[in-house]
């Protein structure tokens, strides 16, 4: 697909008027991105699009080469990955129409009839990847609080799940901001070879959002960090509980296992193995015993 950018807006137009074009965008497979381009040999574009994992911008002779690894939201496993390439002027992406025709069609929509540059379409069309984060990074907030409410409220059943599946989210967005930040600083530093009108207050902007996301990212660490520590806490207590119930469980019969091991000794001359009492006095000895135990731990607040 191929569109001019000019006083008119964003115009879709053909391949040979968008060729002749000082100020345009491309949008390609990759298929028709290696047909068109990479296995041109007079070309200078020879980077491959392939593999995308993070991120960044590579300098090269004759352009700019920026990769994107966008996480996506709601817990979905797969990312959206697409390659971009900087010539003088002109803007061509590599994409499998998933990430870059939507976000262009509606920068398109929405900016009807307004003149564009390339350098302004660029900076709007990164502003739209993080447009809605704030309503995401509230949501994880969300997500956390209930989470502690969890640990209160003692129902921590998959709470360690929920918690590692949640950090990994927090660092996913965390490390993307990061990248999306350098990306715009290079971009805002190195465009002035590629692009004549320069719209760098649009990164500047770009950039400020991602920092304030990056910082409310790393407020969402440190706060699952505290519940997780309250989450600890209550671990403890629970342990602490078990180990003073079994603590008092063991002192009670403590004395009775001494009497148990007195008397099973059967010496011999023991007069109480011949007294008639003596099973009844044993037992009401012990009883007494579990009794005055019991009290003495009460009164001591121990349960």
């Amino acid at each position: 697909m191929y569109y001019a950018l000019g006083e008119e807006g964003i115009q879709k137009v053909k391949k040979r008027e968008w060729e002749s074009l000082e100020g345009g965008v491309g949008i390609f497979d990759e298929e028709s991105f290696l047909s068109e381009f990479y296995l041109k040999e007079d070309h200078s574009i020879h980077q491959n699009p392939g593999a995308v994992f993070f991120c960044r911008l590579e300098h090269h002779a004759n352009y700019l080469f920026c990769t994107f690894h966008i996480p996506v939201k709601k817990k979905e496993k797969r990312q959206y990955v697409f390659s971009l390439y900087l010539l003088p002027g002109k803007l061509i992406f590599v994409d499998e129409g998933e990430v870059v025709m939507p976000a262009l069609e509606k920068i398109r929509k929405r900016g009807e009839g307004k003149p564009y540059s390339p350098d302004k379409f660029l900076s709007e069309f990164l502003m739209s990847f993080i447009e809605e984060d704030t309503l995401y990074v509230a949501e994880l907030e969300r997500t956390i609080a209930d989470m502690e409410e969890m640990v209160l409220k003692k129902d921590t059943g998959n709470f360690t799940f929920q918690m590692l599946g949640l950090k990994k989210e927090i660092s996913r967005f965390y490390c993307y901001y990061g990248q999306m930040i350098n990306l715009g600083e290079a971009l805002a530093e190195d465009g002035s070879d590629y692009f004549k009108e320069r719209e760098v207050r649009g990164y500047q902007l770009f950039m400020e959002r991602c920092q304030r996301l990056q910082q409310e990212i790393q407020v969402l660490r440190e706060y699952a960090m505290q519940v997780q520590d309250v989450y600890q806490a209550e671990i403890e207590i629970r342990q602490n509980s078990i180990m003073k119930l079994l603590t008092i469980v063991t002192t009670i019969f403590l004395p009775l296992s001494l009497i148990a091991g007195w008397y099973g000794m059967n010496f011999e001359y023991m007069p109480e193995l011949k007294w008639i009492y003596s099973y009844p006095v044993v037992i009401g000895v012990s009883v007494l015993i579990v009794v005055v135990s019991l009290c003495y731990f009460k009164k001591k607040k121990f349960f």
